[in-house]
């Protein structure tokens, strides 16, 4: 076995479900090779907010991790050789190709909903939910468990659990408006920040799974449960494009305010950006053997990483089909009648009729029924 390949040894053992097959391996890899830039952006804005230096120091020497590994390890089934050992041979295969060097600790919670989290202020713990395990077949629990241990790699464990602490601390002090208003300030950031860096372990877990199909049909699952005879790959992609492109600006405002409340971008958004990068020349450089190595981390420009975030998210705005991304683009390009631009992007309800536009040919969008 070559530095590079290794051969699914774990799975001769009796998992007759999962093909055995060789996967890349990538040594030394830094979680730069698959880090979304819209996770890299939202991160150095996170840590831009004002109090949040302060608030992320006391929490790290708040938090009661003793208290939370000790609750994993009385109340749930830490997998193990002994335990789960299908599971437990994913994750160290996981850890194996993506060159993490200190396995973390996986438990099995049982709980119906389909779930799984890293988490940990020292040391990243795993945690998979039964509903979770029943759910996903080998290759789709493979891409899962890659996912996790993308977080592990990245050191998204710390944000999340303060996450979670602070979601939990801001139910307890809602009586207190001004406390909670800066607890939910905090909050917010953080779940935009974590619903990107969910498309960074995404990327992870195809890289740990190599099987873009697994993962498509695990989204699928988490969307629509386990019914894949009834599901299809491109229909459910289009769901995703249907939703960028679909509806006026109010649907656009919508948008926004169902993501808000989230920990997880919306199912199909997850696959199309999962589909769209594997089909990349970066995910073929990577694949290839070209990425950047944990040992060039310390050389990494923030102003560079800043650079590239702020020119996804200008390339996502201009190329975006949503109406309120449209309206920005052609705000920023000069256009005019933006008055009636919004009155059509709200549906046209407004007492006075619109007015066609000049250069148009008689007939007015804004007069078609949605």
């Amino acid at each position: 076995m070559g530095e590079d390949d290794m051969s699914d040894g774990h799975e001769q053992g009796g998992h007759e479900n999962v093909p055995s097959r060789q996967r890349r391996r990538f040594p030394g890899i830094s979680s730069r090779a698959y880090e979304h830039p819209a996770d890299r952006s939202a991160l150095v804005a996170l840590r831009k907010l004002s109090g949040f230096d302060t608030v992320f120091k006391a929490l790290s020497g708040l938090l009661p991790e003793r208290s939370l590994r000790l609750l994993f390890l009385s109340d749930s089934v830490r997998v193990s050789d002994q335990q789960f050992t299908h599971l437990n041979d994913m994750l160290r295969d996981a850890c194996y190709i993506l060159d993490l060097e200190k396995v973390p600790p996986m438990y099995v919670n049982q709980d119906p909903v389909p779930n799984a989290m890293c988490i940990g202020l020292d040391e990243p713990i795993i945690v998979v939910t039964t509903g979770l395990v029943e759910l996903l077949d080998e290759e789709e629990m493979r891409a899962v468990i890659g996912h996790e241990v993308g977080h592990a790699l990245s050191g998204h464990a710390v944000y999340r659990t303060i996450l979670l602490f602070l979601t939990s601390l801001a139910v307890r002090v809602a009586w207190i408006p001004l406390g909670n208003l800066a607890i939910m300030a905090i909050v917010t950031a953080l779940r935009e920040w974590f619903r990107k860096s969910e498309l960074s372990a995404d990327r992870a877990g195809l890289l740990v799974g190599q099987d873009l199909q697994a993962s498509m049909r695990g989204l699928m699952k988490i969307a629509g449960g386990n019914h894949l005879h009834e599901m299809n790959v491109d229909a459910f992609l289009k769901q995703a494009e249907e939703y960028e492109a679909g509806g006026d600006l109010r649907d656009s405002v919508l948008k926004i305010l169902n993501v808000l409340p989230r920990s997880h971008p919306f199912t199909t958004v997850r696959a199309a950006e999962l589909k769209k990068w594997a089909e990349s020349r970066d995910y073929q450089r990577l694949m290839d053997g070209h990425y950047p190595r944990r040992s060039e981390d310390k050389d990494t420009s923030v102003t560079d990483s800043f650079r590239e975030s702020a020119s996804h998210y200008a390339t996502h705005v201009k190329s975006s089909k949503d109406p309120l991304m449209k309206l920005v683009t052609d705000i920023a390009g000069g256009a005019g009648d933006l008055g009636g631009r919004v009155r059509r992007g709200f549906g046209g309800f407004t007492s006075a009729p619109p007015r066609d536009e000049p250069g148009r040919d008689g007939t007015d969008d804004a007069g078609t029924e949605n």
